[in-house]
């Protein structure tokens, strides 16, 4: 038998390693309690403080409520905001403590390891989503239109686009400081622009055209379509799409990026 059959390279992508990696990362978590507890509390109470801060606001007659207007596209951002600190602080963790060595020393793959991480995330939003969505509309009275299973799927989809930047984002980081650091660059001007503080309608067109390019721009855009219709819409679809295209770019790109150990 030759060296060129003897030594072959590792397949792109193994179910059974990411299904292997999936579980190894969901232990970590489960383990974790302060984690545990940002990801299903912490947007639940940020909804709870700001259903408090709108409770008394006065709104025009025929208009709806300050707390279901925002709050219900903020059951986007907060997920995304806090599964996209989680995940690029938890890859950097893997990387300085050469846990991420020693993984790309097997047959791990980079895209194993990748999807491994965005599927264990990924169903962490979706308890993240369920939680929230629940008490926001149990507890705070959060009137939606629309289902709120198309709610809940935003929003996952929403988090595992933070995943998915995040996992890119650690890839540049050298620290947890560092990977912390990238928030105000990846997060905030999503937040500035996608139309939560100002309607996308009255920014400045170069601002505009920023904000179409922005992928939580489409997730506001979609869960503000559940907000108004009864009945899923084409534009609320094409909009899932977008964010849906977004994080799958970004995780192809977290694998082409992503290096064994911190220098």
């Amino acid at each position: 038998m030759t060296a060129a059959t003897t030594h072959r390279p590792p397949a792109p992508l193994s179910p059974r390693l990411t299904t292997a990696t999936t579980a190894r990362v969901l232990r970590q978590l489960r383990h974790d309690h302060r984690t545990v507890a940002m990801l299903l509390v912490l947007p639940s109470a940020l909804l709870g403080l700001l259903y408090l801060v709108w409770s008394d606001v006065p709104v025009r007659p025929g208009q709806p409520e300050t707390f279901d207007r925002i709050g219900l596209t903020l059951l986007g951002v907060f997920p995304f905001v806090v599964m996209f600190l989680v995940t690029s602080i938890a890859m950097l963790r893997e990387r300085t403590s050469g846990t991420l060595e020693r993984l790309l020393t097997t047959p791990l793959s980079r895209p194993d390891l990748l999807l491994g991480y965005g599927a264990a995330f990924g169903l962490a939003a979706a308890a993240q989503a369920l939680v929230t969505v629940t008490v926001a509309t149990t507890v705070y009275d959060l009137d939606v239109a629309g289902p709120l299973v198309l709610v809940v799927l935003i929003a996952v989809v929403d988090a595992v686009l933070g995943v998915a930047l995040g996992l890119l984002a650690s890839a540049f980081a050298r620290s947890e400081f560092q990977a912390v650091q990238f928030m105000p660059v990846i997060v905030l001007p999503q937040f500035f622009l996608c139309g939560l503080l100002v309607p996308r309608e009255q920014l400045a067109g170069w601002l505009q055209v920023v904000s179409d390019v922005l992928p939580l721009t489409y997730a506001v855009d979609a869960l503000r379509e559940v907000g108004a219709s009864p009945e899923p819409t084409g534009t609320m679809w094409v909009d899932v799409g977008v964010v849906t295209g977004a994080a799958l770019l970004a995780l192809g790109l977290a694998a082409a990026t992503l290096r064994r150990r911190t220098s």
